[in-house]
């Protein structure tokens, strides 16, 4: 009961305290007062005004933060879509520089048939290299076919399936072709090696060979026909006691690349080993 009487004196008297004060802020008695006080408040309110100041920025940062990362990742989407397509235009490019490559080889001779193919496999470990194509024999592959691109022989057909054909390549180390210098006749063979090179033996120590000579096929044995591009020769070596001489050759072709080729369907191979020896005319 005593409590609830002193709270209305109380309040009586804080009332006239602050009505005292407000009639002498008025009058500007307590100016000197007012302006010692205000010293502490000023800093104080400076103080919260920084911590308002520097929130408000953050939650702005925070916010322009959020929005860029939605552009970086609206942008990042877009860049990978425009690689994407710009992989696709380009992939489309060499396709189409290559297979131009191959019509262009293809017009350019009016007696051969082709067939074109895509690569679908590539052997070339230390002791064979075979390539396989997407075309068989449902499309008029034979064994024995040649296989070309615009730069020269790649190889031969050597097995043939109903919708695929294994190719032996020309640097494999059972191939061996008959060739010559397209400047000077000279004929020799060309054989792979382990190494995945190409040597032209058999060549007569008098002929002239140099660096830079075109190798093309003979024809001689009716395995190929003639004038398909081998290689160029690189080196020469010639052996003092030696019946020939021999060359390095390097194929035109990079045969780990090859994505097309084509099949010359219109060559059939001759075998000529049923070809007895020769027989001596007598006279009647």
């Amino acid at each position: 009961m005593r409590g609830l009487r002193s709270r209305p004196g109380l309040f009586v008297v804080l009332f006239f305290a602050s009505l005292v004060l407000v009639l002498l802020s008025v009058t500007g008695a307590l100016a000197p007062f007012e302006s010692v006080l205000s010293i502490p408040l000023n800093v104080v309110q400076g103080v919260v005004n920084d911590i308002v100041t520097g929130i408000t920025t953050t939650v702005e940062d925070f916010a322009d933060i959020r929005d860029l990362q939605e552009r970086n990742r609206d942008l990042e989407r877009s860049l990978a879509k425009l690689q994407a397509e710009l992989i696709e235009l380009r992939e489309i490019k060499h396709d189409y520089e290559r297979i131009a490559g191959l019509l262009e080889y293809t017009t350019t001779v009016t007696d051969r048939e082709y067939v074109a193919a895509n690569v679908i496999g590539l052997d070339t470990s230390g002791f064979m290299s075979v390539m396989y194509i997407n075309r068989g024999a449902r499309d008029g592959i034979e064994v024995g076919m040649p296989v070309v691109t615009d730069l020269g022989l790649v190889g031969r057909v050597t097995q043939v399936r109903a919708a695929a054909s294994q190719v032996l390549l020309i640097n494999d180390p059972n191939s061996c072709v008959s060739v010559r210098l397209q400047a000077t006749r000279t004929d020799g063979s060309v054989c792979g090696q382990l190494s995945g090179t190409l040597r032209m033996e058999l060549i007569p120590l008098d002929e002239e060979l140099n660096p830079g000579d075109l190798v093309v096929t003979s024809g001689l044995g009716g395995k190929l026909p003639p004038g398909l591009v081998i290689g160029q020769v690189t080196s020469v070596r010639r052996f003092e006691f030696e019946l020939f001489q021999e060359a390095e050759v390097r194929s035109l072709n990079d045969f780990n690349r090859l994505e097309f080729v084509t099949v010359i369907t219109s060559f059939e191979p001759v075998d000529l080993s049923g070809f007895g020896p020769p027989v001596e005319e007598t006279e009647p």
